[in-house]
């Protein structure tokens, strides 16, 4: 059960960045169809967060923000999907209770993303770079004083009670840096978990963020040794799930700065070059 909910945003400068973070309420079913029809699936998750937003903007206008939207679009509907036993009686159930069409396409039920968020700028982006730079984790653990936390959920789904799929991102403000986690967390009951976590830590005195994409992801049956109650525990139970992707990057700041701020979709998914 998830507490009653109120719409809020929050705003919090760190020098030459505006941090901003914004929470509301469930996108609307009639919103929600024409969304599902544009991303080409049959429905959308259950509980989506159209307007839920972290967004992380300089002064001259680039920077990164995530949302649901962008995250969905990096959906593969082609490919991975997981076969188990209870998928087309999901299927039929939402395309029963939802939009109803004549054919349920095939797609990727489980809502699996591989987004990383979506750069924002006009002529001055971010420059996306390979890196063998890591983020320094120690660093993280020093005690330092925490001036801004946020969370933020952008979307929900239970599988038709066969376990939860989830994407949602936190931010945590110091003196000297930020730090983003953005989490994709899946569990399909008796058959898989999987986590997709991108962190980003910026520190004061850089010209970049660093960025680090990495995919868990374990069959039920090999976390026998795993007690079930840490299933639900995504922090738990990371631990356990073998690494099968990393992807570290640089996120460089431009060189020459353009005051005009535009939304664009770049960099956003793993895969999309």
């Amino acid at each position: 059960m998830h507490p009653v909910f109120q719409s809020s945003r929050r705003d919090f400068t760190f020098g030459p960045w505006k941090l901003s973070a914004a929470r509301t309420h469930i996108m609307k079913s009639a919103q929600a169809e024409r969304l599902a029809d544009e991303l080409h699936m049959p429905s959308l998750p259950e509980m989506m967060f159209g307007d839920n937003i972290l967004r992380i903007q300089h002064d001259r206008g680039f920077g990164i923000e995530f949302n649901a939207t962008d995250a969905l679009k990096c959906v593969n509907n082609c490919q991975g999907m997981i076969k188990v036993a209870c998928a087309e009686e999901w299927q039929e159930s939402r395309s029963e209770t939802e939009h109803t069409k004549e054919v349920v396409k095939p797609y990727d039920w489980t809502y699996t993303t591989d987004y990383k968020g979506t750069l924002l700028g006009d002529t001055a982006t971010l420059k996306v770079v390979p890196t063998t730079e890591h983020i320094n984790t120690e660093k993280l653990k020093a005690r330092e004083q925490i001036m801004f936390f946020e969370e933020v959920l952008l979307f929900e789904d239970e599988l038709h009670d066969h376990g939860v799929s989830s994407l949602s991102v936190k931010i945590r403000v110091m003196p000297s840096s930020f730090f983003v986690l953005l989490r994709f967390f899946l569990r399909v009951d008796g058959v898989l978990i999987r986590m997709n976590d991108t962190r980003l830590h910026h520190e004061a005195d850089k010209a970049y963020m660093l960025r680090e994409y990495t995919s868990r992801e374990s069959k039920i049956s090999s976390l026998k040794h795993v007690p079930p109650s840490l299933f639900t525990e995504p922090n738990e139970i990371s631990q356990y799930l073998p690494i099968k992707e990393t992807i570290c990057e640089k996120l460089e700041f431009p060189e020459k700065l353009e005051p005009k701020p535009e939304a664009t979709l770049e960099s956003m998914c793993v895969k999309s070059k």
